[in-house]
This record gives C-alpha cells, sequence and structure tokens, in this order.
C-alpha cells in the first residue's frame, strides 16, 4: 500500500467517526490556538513599544521618585533645584521638571478631565511634539508667571469641537487660562495618550498646587545614555547625601530609567513570555496527546473485525500499522492548524481592537513559531499514535474476525 493509499484509508477512518474525531481535535486546538495567541499578541506589542522607543529616541530618560513604582516609598524626594542641578551636567540636555495638576478643564459647557501638566518648553521637543497652531510655553510664560496653557490634539477637539482654541479662555481647577497654542494628533508614547495632555508653565502649575516637588523629571542624554544615568544617579545621591547605596539599593529614593533599560525589560519579558508559553503549549499537546491515543485506543477496539477482515485479504502488519498513525497525525496535524487560523484570527482582533485605544498596535506572528506549532501537533500525534497503531498491527487475523 503506497502513501496515498494510506491517506486516503486514514481520512476515510476519519470521516466515519467524524464527531469522535471532532471531540480528539479539540484539545490540540486549543492548545495551539492558545499558544498562537499569546505568541502573536507578545510579538505585536513589543514591536509597538519598541516602536515607540526608537520614535522618540532611545536617548530619553525619566527621573522620578521612588514612591511611584514602590509601595509606601517617598513620593517628595524631587525637588526644581534637582532639576537645575541635573541640567548643569555635560552628560545632558532638554531637562524638563514636570508637576502633574490632577485639576478638571472646562471650557463653556464641556469639561474633561486630561492629565495636566506643569513643565517647560524643553519637553515639547523631548516628546517630539509639533505644533498645529498658535505657540508653544516659552520661558517668558513661566518667568511672568502667566496663565496661558498648550492643548494637545484630543483635548482641543471635545472642548471646542470645531472652534479654533487660539485666544479663547478655558478653566483649569478654577483658574482661568488662556490658550496660546494647540498640537497636532501623535498618538500613544508607552501607554500614554500624548493627545489627551494640557501644558501649563511650570512656576503656574507650583502656584495653584502649592506643590513644592516635581512629580517628574524628563531630559535627553547628551550622548550615552548609560554614562548620563549613572552621572545623574551620583549627583543625585550627593543631593540627598545618600550614602554606600551599592551595598543596599533600596536606599534610593530616585529612580532614573533611560529608554535603553525599557528596550531591556521588553525583551527580557518576551522571553521570559516565550519560555512561559513553550512550557504551556508543552502541556496542552500532551494532554492532547493523552486524548489522542485514549480514542486511537478505544477506535481500534471497535474495528477490531475490520482490521481481521483487512488482513485476512493480505493487508501486512505495516500497512495496519501506518494507517493508525495516519489518522492519528492526520487529526493532530488538522486541529493544529485549526488553532493555528483560530489564534492568529484572534491575536489579528485584539490588535485592531487595541489600536483604538493606543494608536496603531502592529500584527505580529512569527512565521518560525507558526511552522514550529504544526510540527510540533503532527509530532504529539506520531508520538502518542504509536501504542494504538502497534496494538492494531499485531492482531491476529483469526480473534480479530471472532471478535464480537
Amino acid at each position: 500500500m503506497n502513501s496515498n493509499d494510506l491517506l486516503r484509508t486514514a481520512l476515510r477512518g476519519l470521516r466515519t467517526n467524524r464527531a469522535r474525531a471532532a471531540m480528539t481535535m479539540l484539545g490540540i486546538v486549543i492548545g495551539v490556538a492558545s499558544v498562537a495567541l499569546m505568541l502573536s499578541l507578545g510579538r505585536s506589542f513589543q514591536s509597538y513599544i519598541l516602536t515607540q522607543i526608537d520614535r522618540f529616541g532611545t536617548n530619553t530618560i525619566d527621573i522620578f521618585p521612588v514612591g511611584l513604582e514602590k509601595f509606601g516609598g517617598n513620593l517628595d524626594s524631587l525637588t526644581l533645584d534637582d532639576a537645575r542641578a541635573v541640567a548643569r551636567l555635560s552628560t545632558v540636555r532638554s531637562v524638563a521638571p514636570v508637576i502633574v495638576v490632577g485639576k478638571p478643564v472646562r471650557f463653556e459647557d464641556e469639561e474633561r478631565s486630561p492629565m495636566v501638566m506643569g513643565t517647560t518648553r524643553e519637553i515639547f521637543g523631548n516628546y517630539g511634539l509639533e505644533l498645529e497652531a498658535g505657540r508653544l510655553l516659552d520661558a517668558h510664560d513661566d518667568d511672568s508667571t502667566r496663565f496661558v496653557t498648550v492643548l494637545a490634539a484630543d483635548t482641543a477637539r471635545e472642548l471646542f469641537g470645531d472652534i479654533d482654541p487660539v485666544g479663547r479662555r478655558v478653566d483649569i481647577g478654577g483658574f482661568s487660562f488662556t490658550v496660546v497654542g494647540v498640537l497636532k494628533g501623535m498618538g500613544s508614547l508607552l501607554l500614554q495618550d500624548l493627545d489627551s495632555m494640557v501644558y501649563v508653565p511650570f512656576n503656574v502649575a507650583r502656584s495653584i498646587t502649592a506643590q513644592k516637588h516635581v512629580t517628574y523629571i524628563t531630559l535627553k542624554a547628551a550622548a550615552d545614555p548609560q554614562l548620563a544615568k549613572q552621572d545623574i544617579l551620583s549627583l543625585l545621591r550627593q543631593r540627598h547625601r545618600i550614602r554606600n547605596p551599592e551595598n543596599d539599593p533600596d536606599k534610593d529614593d530616585v529612580i532614573v530609567r533611560s529608554a535603553e533599560q525599557v528596550t531591556s525589560i521588553v525583551q527580557s519579558v518576551t522571553l521570559g513570555l516565550t519560555v512561559f508559553l513553550g512550557l504551556v503549549a508543552a502541556i496542552s499537546l500532551i494532554v492532547g496527546g493523552i486524548g489522542i491515543m485514549n480514542i486511537m485506543l478505544a477506535s481500534v477496539t471497535e474495528r477490531t473485525r475490520e482490521i481481521g477482515l483487512r488482513k485476512a485479504v493480505g493487508a501486512r502488519h505495516r500497512d495496519i500499522l501506518w494507517q493508525f498513525l495516519c489518522e492519528a497525525v492526520s487529526l493532530t496535524a488538522f486541529g493544529g492548524a485549526v488553532g493555528l487560523l483560530f489564534g492568529t484570527g484572534m491575536g489579528w482582533m485584539l490588535t485592531r481592537v487595541a489600536s483604538r485605544f493606543l494608536g496603531e498596535v502592529p500584527f505580529a506572528l512569527s512565521p518560525v513559531g507558526a511552522i514550529l506549532a504544526l510540527v510540533m501537533a503532527a509530532g504529539t500525534g506520531l508520538v502518542f499514535g504509536v501504542f494504538p497503531a502497534r496494538k492494531a498491527a499485531r492482531l491476529s487475523p483469526m480473534e480479530a474476525l471472532r471478535y464480537e
């Protein structure tokens, strides 16, 4: 019996027991679909984050109090004097201190709650923000404590609709501000919506909040981000009188994070996710393989007389063996293909949904991962189909024909 005959015989056997074949494939479908879904989402969001980092530059550095990341940590450890001291370092440039003002913004009957940031002109260059109309904040606004504001694209549209916002006044936390500029739509930066922001001069934010500390500091490295990061940490440790931090890293009251470090974290998380998914896939396929073996054993028992009849008319030991192996491999390969299509389709749909909230999230699927999933699914059928196939092949024709 040649390979074509074997395949036709195996498929004919599966068609006669469609319900059983479908139930047998279910474990393989679920396992491969889960892996395909998580792999596609993992690669898609890795690509999204790395694209965001490349878009705004790998030399971006943020400094924030340790309390923003560690529960119970200090939230007041950064000051304007710290920002000024950092700005004097030769390894950094474009330093922008930020105070987050938690107040609503209102124009006539429209009220929104965007993130209101008290900052300096440098932040626009750091985030790559571009002007659509009017002007940006400048040093005179800060020095003179002018109550002026620049609106991001979505905030301007939601508050003003088709009205030109420039020159009009908005209420921010009970204070009247003149809109001097509107930014172009920029999308998101590392899950932060840049189009739903409001920018006011740093000194104005301090005056209306009575806040003496800064929320965080953003800047650009002049050259090597790692060198700049080391200089910043050394300076702030000296200013904050933190001694021997190398013996106890928890002494640090600030965190200095570069875009390069974020890239490394993303890659580490992706690697960990890949290893985890590999284990999930292995467990799913083993469980599915055990199901395949049990169903195939039941099939051998039910088809004992058929096996005996085939042997009686000349079928060889290996013909029976390969027939049942082909059935097992066909089941798992088809189940793997269905699972791959279903998981990939779900991944594509979820990236489209995410794109509505985060900006463009590219859909990404590893061809190598897809091929490997199919090979592993087929291999599962081959491994777990051996025992039922050998049992079928070893049946005696006379005993099989007498089986009731």
